[in-house]
This record gives structure tokens, sequence and C-alpha cells, in this order.
């Protein structure tokens, strides 16, 4: 069976002439290609370096199709958008002769006019992953409209978390990013991991206001010990980097700033991590939060979308309401938590993480998609 896979993901290439994209969405597609003949991936491909977080492709029957990037804010990147669908559209139908089934991953920009071209004009077998908070009572507008075209077609969509009369097209389905070997090790680490201060924190993501760095920031800033804080990672980039660095700096809060890092340096700073925060105001449910649960770092995030659906005050700490003064009560309540209450937290974190497997996904994939 051959595929075509459709998304926004960013590639680049390398000097030598390697093609890698957005680490997260290469591994998926590795992993994949066991099940396939064939996978063609249709996405954007970049000018200039890659960042640390890009994979390449690991299977030569991965074919990448590369799309001229668009999008953007502002009413140039729109108009840009409008004037290449022709030629995205023409990508999409000459790959979909080549293969059995598709899948389109949204929310994208390119989701607005995707989603009814495949309902409409290609009888092809096919899903759509929608990798958002399903359940967005204020969505942006393209969010929006993608979710209400997926609610009104037929073929399946996997989403993130298991909602009340959820449409029976619609399955839950967990974002995959451990292989066993990870499952293995992430057992290790939470059964040796010590929870003694000084304490260690991590965030992974964009950096901007939106994910939460600010209101991290803020909330450390309120604490009157931060001699029990031995440091906090941030890994990720973002056009406000400096500034949240120069306010660390004034504040005295111990941040280290890492920019994006490949995918094992992340999991080190997991290893080394008692803690992953992820206090943003929306989320589907994030990789990131299931790999550092993984290896026994106990989540502070917020009660969005179905991640209160995984994460409780057996497992975690949530922020509802989304606010500087939750954040920094939890932060205390943590200060003053018991060694032994806090390892009892981080085991059941990796019991939550078993689901969170590229090896259930590909099976899922198979028994509940192509096979029926």
């Amino acid at each position: 069976m051959k595929i075509a896979i459709i998304s926004h993901t960013e590639h680049y290439k390398q000097p030598n002439g390697t093609i890698v994209g957005w680490g997260p969405t290469v591994s998926e597609l590795n992993h994949l290609a066991q099940d396939f003949e064939e996978i063609y991936h249709i996405a954007f491909l970049h000018s200039g370096p890659p960042p640390p977080s890009s994979l390449p492709y690991t299977s030569p029957n991965i074919k990448f199709i590369a799309l001229r990037p668009v999008g953007g804010k502002g009413i140039g990147a729109k108009l840009k958008v409008i004037a290449n669908i022709p030629k995205i559209l023409n990508a999409v139908r000459r790959t979909l002769k080549k293969v059995d089934v598709f899948q389109l991953r949204t929310p994208t920009g390119i989701g607005v006019f995707l989603i009814p071209y495949l309902t409409l004009f290609s009888n092809k077998k096919g899903w759509y992953k929608y990798a958002g908070n399903w359940n967005q009572e204020n969505p942006p507008l393209g969010y929006a409209l993608q979710r209400l075209m997926l609610k009104r077609q037929n073929r399946k969509v996997t989403i993130n978390g298991n909602w009340p009369q959820q449409l029976k097209q619609c399955l839950t389905f967990e974002n995959p990013c451990l292989t066993e070997e990870e499952r293995a090790e992430g057992l290790e680490m939470t059964k040796t991991k010590l929870f003694e201060q000084p304490y260690t924190f991590c965030f992974v993501g964009r950096l901007e206001d939106a994910k939460g760095v600010q209101r991290i920031i803020d909330a450390f800033g309120t604490l009157s010990s931060l001699e029990k804080i031995d440091k906090i990672h941030f890994i990720g980039n973002g056009e406000k980097m400096n500034f949240y660095k120069k306010q660390c700096e004034v504040m005295n809060i111990p941040a280290v700033f890492h920019g994006f890092l490949e995918r094992r340096k992340v999991f080190e700073i997991y290893k080394d991590s008692q803690f992953i925060l992820l206090p943003s105001d929306s989320e589907g449910f994030p990789k990131v939060i299931a790999e550092g649960m993984n290896y026994g770092c106990i989540p502070i995030v917020s009660d969005v979308s179905s991640i209160g659906q995984y994460i409780n005050h057996k497992n975690g700490f949530l922020l509802k309401p989304i606010t500087v003064p939750r954040l920094a009560e939890i932060l205390n309540e943590i200060l003053t938590e018991t060694a032994v209450e806090l390892k009892r937290k981080a085991s059941d974190c990796y019991l939550v993480t078993s689901k969170f497997t590229f090896k259930i996904y590909r099976q899922r994939i198979q028994q509940e998609i192509l096979e029926t």
C-alpha cells in the first residue's frame, strides 16, 4: 500500500543535498515507513540552514515532494497563499494518482482549501489528523473553518482527547513520540530519579507568550526562595528570546536558554529535570509532555483541550485558571511537597505515557483506519 501525507512541515536542504524536516513529524514518518510500500510527503521546503531539531528520513521508500512555503500574518501572506493554490492542488492531484490512501495533517493554512478539495474531488481512501485543540471555544477563524468542515465529511479524523457527543468519524488518537527502547530507558530513569532540592525545570516549545514563557518568568519572579531552584531549561526559539533572557538576568532567575536542540539532547535534559512546564494558552496534546513524563518529569501544564484527560492531581499539576498567581501557587506547593509524594507522581506519569508509543500508533492506523 502506498500513502500520500500532506502537511505544513518545514523542510530544509543541507549543504550535502540531504533533505531534513521538523523532527517530530519526520520521526513519525520514519516509523510508518515499515507499514507502507511508499510514502510521499508533500510539504514545504524552506531556504536557509535547518534548525538542530530537524531530522533526515531514514528509509528510502519515503519520497519528499517540495512545496514553496506560504502562509504567515498579514494581507500579503494571505494573498501569497491564494496565488499558490493552483500549484499546491496540482502537486496533490498528481501525487494522489500514485497512492492508495492519504493523510492530511491539520489545522494548517492550506487545509482551508485542501479539505474541501479532497472531500469533493477525491475518492481515495484517506483520513485527517487534527493536531490542535478539538474542543477550543474560540479558535482562530482558519482553525474553526477546518474543524467545521471535518465534522461535516465522512472520512475519519484522528483527534486529541475524548469528548461528549463525539462524532462517529472522530477517533481519539494519542500523538506518538516514543520508541520501545525509550520506554525502557524511561523506566530506569523514573526508578532512579531523585526529587531533592534544588529542583530543575524544563520548558520545550516556541519561545512566545502564547506558550506561557512570560507566565513562567513572572511566576518564578514571585518566589522568595529561588535558592531551591537549580535551573530552568528553555528549549526552543522565538523572536522574544533575548527579551526573556534579559528579564531572567534582572530577576536573578537561574534560566538557561538553549535554542533548538536535537532530539537526544532534549531527552538528556528531561533526564536531568524533575518537572516539565507548559503553561500555554491553548494546546492539543503536545508530544513534549508525554516525552518528559516518560523520563520522570512531573508536568505543570494548562488545563486545556485533552491535557486534563491524562494529567490530574495524582500525576501532575494543572493550571486552572491559566494565570501567573495559579502557577506561582503550584510552584510554592511543589517546594513544600515531600520527595515520596513527588516520586509517586513521577511513577504514575510513566504509566500514563504507555499509550504514546509509535508501535501502538502504527497498530491502530492499520486496525482502525486502513482495515475498515
